[in-house]
């Protein structure tokens, strides 16, 4: 069950945003678009054993092809094995970005875009622990108008049993301080996400690193973007982590993300 989030925020004593049963007739719709395109970002680390994988597995439409994709682009993050070159193979546009961290790679992956933009972008993993399949799920609420970014909760199958326990605890917590700080119910900060272009743009992200996916979740709240979450599916990636599988890589993680929620509540 889709379920729209309710946020709002008190602009010279009086509440503004965006919550479930206002009307979201003003937003631009895509119907009028013969066809949506997509286009998919998938930022990269060291995944040769997965990467085939996960874009051979991208639907190529989506909805009785109102949804067409457009493109899939790997983000080379500073990989040291064969990931580029298999993605390559595969079908998909490979970028790099030799400056390592996940907000790099999603930047690079939007800069990409300018030279033919999507109606849509998606954002997965490259380890094989999202289902690409689970795509149209995401992408409905964008194309009924209910929503211009979704978020995937992994909450299906065996989803919580894949997650760390570390990265159920961190996840967990931040949802919990973003609902005190900011009167928003997200129950996820999964990767799996798709949104619209024009929103994304107006967004301007700016997190280099680890609080890429939380920064993009608070200011879509504080700026009135209609948000809701679908149910995704997640097992246990290909490989190691390389944040959440090791002790260092998730006190930077928990760091980032905790400093990235009090810089948005208290500093903007």
């Amino acid at each position: 069950m889709n379920r729209p989030l309710r946020y709002s925020r008190k602009v010279n004593g009086r509440k503004e945003g965006w919550k479930s049963g206002d009307d979201t007739s003003s937003l631009p719709s895509f119907r009028s678009f013969s066809s949506m395109k997509v286009s998919v970002i998938i930022p990269v680390l060291n995944e040769e054993n997965a990467i085939a994988k996960v874009i051979n597995d991208i639907p190529k439409t989506a909805h009785n092809g109102e949804i067409t994709r457009q493109e899939i682009i790997v983000v080379d993050n500073g990989c040291t094995d064969n990931t580029a070159a298999i993605a390559k193979r595969n079908g998909a546009r490979v970028v790099t970005e030799p400056r390592r961290g996940y907000g790099y790679a999603c930047l690079a992956g939007i800069a990409a875009l300018e030279t033919q933009p999507p109606d849509i972008v998606v954002f997965l993993d490259g380890d094989y622990s999202d289902y690409p399949t689970d795509m149209p799920r995401l992408l409905k609420p964008i194309l009924e108008n209910r929503a211009a970014l979704v978020i995937g909760a992994r909450t299906q199958g065996d989803a919580k049993a894949a997650l760390l326990p570390q990265a159920r605890f961190g996840n967990w917590l931040a949802c919990f301080l973003i609902r005190r700080f900011f009167g928003v119910h997200y129950t996820d900060l999964g990767p799996f996400r798709a949104i619209r272009y024009p929103e994304l743009l107006t967004l301007n992200m700016q997190d280099k690193t680890f609080g890429w996916t939380v920064e993009m979740q608070l200011k879509a709240a504080k700026r009135g973007i209609p948000v809701c979450e679908v149910p995704v599916r997640y097992r246990k990636r290909i490989g190691t982590s390389k944040i959440t599988g090791t002790f260092t890589g998730t006190l930077k993680a928990g760091y980032k993300i905790l400093t990235t929620l009090f810089y948005h509540r208290f500093l903007t």
